[in-house]
């Protein structure tokens, strides 16, 4: 006998979110990333998870609050976050910003490696990848040497969309905002796909890193960037872990580095000293020091 379908007349209705449950959930994803998710997300919350309750088979909202916020549960804690997130991403998103970079950063970074220079570029919450590669090409249409030593890194808190990105295999309606030139030149073919898939070639494999990190937990990587790209990724996060976040970005770019975020994202006030506005919602840092490592300026 077939199992009776959600939704049908002897279907155990789903679980309703209770507000404890809900101040639960808002806790965990704030302690873990620093999301800030408002109570009138309550339905959104419930709808994104729902799922991930049947597939676990958690009776309610309470047991999965268990479940997640058990050290048997930091893989669910990650899917739960991931949930709640949204991977909505595309190649050459807010394509402003991919001009402001080649006509304003890049002529001075690509003389730079030539001159044997290292160059990095961070992708902070590159999703898919679509942000990184996009980086990659306009590197590599402005004129980017292909052997010199420049990295872009792609960072984000989700291990699956990480995966994704290392694997870097597109399917056609991924590739639409990619003009036919640069997807003939950067991606190949896969073979026997009936769906147009393509793969990210060697060019733009070579010169891009990836790896799966919490912004607001600490960050190993040695060194500084030339421009860090972190757009629509802050806006999930609430004022204070913003304030907290910009003196540490501004710590993680060269002198004159780049900044760039998302279209309803600005850079604080108090935070104003740091950058300076050279486009829309695109930053050059300024030479203000920042303050030596202090508790206010670490990840919680």
């Amino acid at each position: 006998m077939r199992d009776p379908q959600p939704g049908s007349p002897s279907a155990p209705a789903p679980p309703e979110l209770t507000a404890t449950a809900l101040a639960r959930i808002t806790e965990l994803a704030h302690r873990e990333a620093g999301l800030h998710i408002p109570p009138a997300k309550a339905a959104m919350v419930r709808t994104r998870l729902i799922r991930r309750l049947r597939l676990l088979r958690c009776g309610d909202f309470d047991a999965y609050c268990d479940l997640v916020d058990s050290p048997a549960g930091r893989d669910e804690l990650a899917t739960m976050i991931s949930s709640l997130t949204t991977n909505v991403s595309h190649f050459f998103r807010e394509n402003h910003h991919f001009e402001v970079f080649r006509a304003k950063a890049l002529p001075a970074l690509i003389d730079a490696a030539r001159g044997g220079r290292r160059v990095r570029i961070w992708s902070a919450g590159c999703s898919n990848g679509q942000e990184p590669y996009s980086i990659a090409m306009t590197m590599l249409e402005a004129g980017m040497p292909r052997d010199a030593d420049v990295r872009v890194l792609g960072t984000d808190i989700d291990p699956n969309v990480v995966n994704f990105a290392k694997a870097a295999q597109y399917p056609g309606p991924m590739l639409a905002n990619v003009p036919d030139h640069l997807r003939d030149r950067y991606f190949d073919p896969i073979d026997a796909d009936p769906d147009g898939a393509l793969a990210a070639g060697s060019a733009l494999r070579d010169i891009t890193r990836f790896r799966v990190l919490n912004l607001i937990s600490a960050w190993p990587m040695r060194g500084q960037f030339d421009a860090i790209f972190c757009r629509n990724v802050v806006i999930y996060f609430d004022q204070p872990t913003q304030d907290r976040l910009w003196p540490r970005f501004a710590r993680a770019l060269n002198p004159d580095g780049w900044l760039f975020l998302g279209h309803s994202e600005r850079v604080s006030e108090h935070a104003g000293r740091f950058f300076r506005s050279v486009g829309i919602t695109a930053y050059e840092r300024t030479s203000a020091e920042v303050p030596a490592s202090t508790p206010e300026l670490e990840p919680q």
